[in-house]
């Protein structure tokens, strides 16, 4: 927002709000924001973005989400967005087959390969894309796959124990947000049962995880960060076009990788974008 002129406590101030995966709370925290008539609503995943586009219909909203948002009913078009809504569309599901890709030349012995989603396909419009990009990715590469659906600590916890009793060779975690608050978890499960895991963000190589392939979740904040701004000086959404994001990285954690026994070409560490030691 200080790209645009806007720095908190000067000339604006911000209020934070966090459902905890409550879609109740979601709807509830809405509500707040429009009762109090706040100038603009910023939301961070498609759960949010849709409690408040049903909020209200004049306070401009503006979204990070992944997901295809004119599939997901959030705008009318990419480049007319129509309406009070614009934002930020990650490309996550739309690059799950390069990821699972990427993860078969890290571990390449891997014959069974493990995919952690936060929700069942039938359940989720996002975890229905992610899951066909990995199908299609593991037929053309004759990998076994198995969908694990999990998100709390108990979940991922048991999945972990199956996986190994199914000799999973490697894992791969879904893009979606809810993977953010047991990261840690995940990473430590990975280690300690030397499962060679690639993440979707950076920040789970930079605590020990073997490698992750995403996009820059700090760009597109800045960009949410930018439009709030400009929106705020007079903008309207339906007149912004939605961004999607199109840098993607793909970092490598080599002291986690010797930890694990996994022999990282000289063909993968050249095409990196980081390589952490």
């Amino acid at each position: 927002m200080a790209e645009v002129g806007y720095s908190v406590g000067r000339n604006v101030n911000l209020e934070y709000r966090n459902a905890e995966r409550d879609d109740d709370r979601l709807r509830e925290l809405a509500a707040d924001f429009v009762r109090r008539k706040v100038a603009v609503i910023v939301t961070t995943s498609g759960g949010a973005t849709l409690a408040a586009k049903a909020a209200t219909p004049t306070i401009p909203i503006v979204f990070i989400m992944g997901g295809d948002p004119v599939e997901q009913g959030v705008v009318a078009s990419l480049n007319r967005p129509g309406g009070n809504l614009t934002g930020v569309s990650v490309l996550g599901a739309e690059v799950a087959a390069k990821r699972l890709e990427l993860l078969h030349e890290l571990v390449p012995k891997a014959e069974s390969v493990a995919a952690l989603l936060s929700a069942s396909p039938t359940d989720s419009d996002y975890a229905r894309a992610e899951t066909r990009g990995f199908q299609s990715a593991a037929l053309a590469l004759g990998l076994r796959l198995q969908l694990i659906t999990a998100v709390t600590e108990s979940d991922i916890a048991g999945a972990f124990a199956n996986a190994v009793r199914q000799h999973v060779g490697a894992l791969i975690v879904g893009a979606d947000r809810p993977f953010n608050s047991v990261q840690a978890q995940i990473i430590s499960l990975s280690n300690r049962y030397s499962l060679p895991t690639l993440f979707f963000r950076r920040g789970a190589v930079a605590d020990g995880a073997l490698a992750s392939y995403g996009t820059d979740g700090s760009e597109a904040l800045r960009r949410a960060g930018v439009y709030t701004g400009r929106i705020l000086k007079g903008d309207r959404p339906t007149d912004l076009p939605v961004q999607r994001t199109t840098k993607f990285e793909l970092v490598i954690n080599l002291k986690t990788a010797k930890a694990l026994g996994v022999n990282v070409s000289q063909d993968m560490l050249s095409i990196a974008d980081e390589v952490i030691e």
